[in-house]
């Protein structure tokens, strides 16, 4: 049974239409990205799977259950609240920019979800955590505030915050866009460990090295529809769509 499974997917705001008709399925174990260029709806994807953004059509199933809607077109959001914090628990989200609390410690941060969303005990929390920020390196920062880490380290806190969730499937939105490139190689390691791992992960991302790398299926987005998809060495090895190869060309240019 697919971890996610998206079907038909359209998403528009207002007037303007991002998602056209999208299909994604990601089995247990699987790592997907996301590719494509600014605005090709690649987050806004993310942000529906996630269900941070109600989409207007088009089915989302998480491990075999539907999410219930009510209304229709640009009033359409999901019917049953508990469904969506019960999936959005499963589905953990790892953004841009980090978005950890200022005022928390990275190992508060880390314990913050699982002790008021989850509420299993503390100690159990704090030696998950603990535990987690070592595997992602950064062990002996666990009482120091974000603002006094390095973005690279931050980002890191933010997985493991995510991880700390034991979620079904990883979302990572664009997770070394606003770093410099050597910080953006120590996420980049921890990202490809949790792929060995078999860790299900959906990963939108600007690094075609990071995609060809840990990728198990590639989907190029262009104008909010699926242009091409399919194994890394297909999609990077030898692409078919005009639009593909002039977006791998301009990346590799850049």
């Amino acid at each position: 049974m697919p971890v996610i499974a998206i079907r038909g997917l359209h998403k528009a705001y207002a007037a303007l239409e991002v998602l056209k008709g999208v299909d994604v399925t990601a089995h247990p174990g699987e790592v997907i990205s996301l590719i494509g260029s600014s605005g090709s709806g690649k987050s806004t994807l993310l942000r529906c799977c996630n269900l941070l953004e109600d989409s207007q059509q088009g089915e989302i199933v998480f491990e075999g259950e539907s999410v219930r809607w009510k209304g229709t077109g640009l009033s359409r959001q999901p019917a049953d609240r508990g469904q969506v914090a019960r999936i959005r628990t499963n589905l953990a989200m790892v953004f841009q920019n980090f978005n950890l609390w200022s005022h928390m410690t990275v190992l508060q941060n880390v314990m913050e979800a699982p002790l008021t969303v989850l509420k299993q005990p503390r100690a159990e929390v704090e030696t998950r955590a603990r535990a987690l920020l070592d595997k992602v390196g950064i062990g002996d920062k666990a009482d120091v505030y974000p603002a006094q880490m390095s973005g690279g380290q931050q980002q890191r806190a933010a997985i493991a915050r995510a991880l700390c969730m034991e979620p079904r499937a990883l979302l990572f939105d664009e997770p070394t866009s606003a770093l410099d490139p050597e910080l953006e190689q120590e996420v980049v390691r921890v990202i490809k460990a949790l792929a060995d791992e078999g860790r299900t992960m959906l990963i939108v991302t600007h690094d075609m090295r990071l995609a060809a790398d840990v990728s198990d299926h590639v989907i190029f987005l262009h104008q909010g529809l699926i242009e091409e998809e399919g194994p890394p060495e297909a999609v990077f090895g030898a692409p078919k769509s005009e639009r593909l190869q002039q977006f791998l060309s301009a990346s590799q240019s850049g």
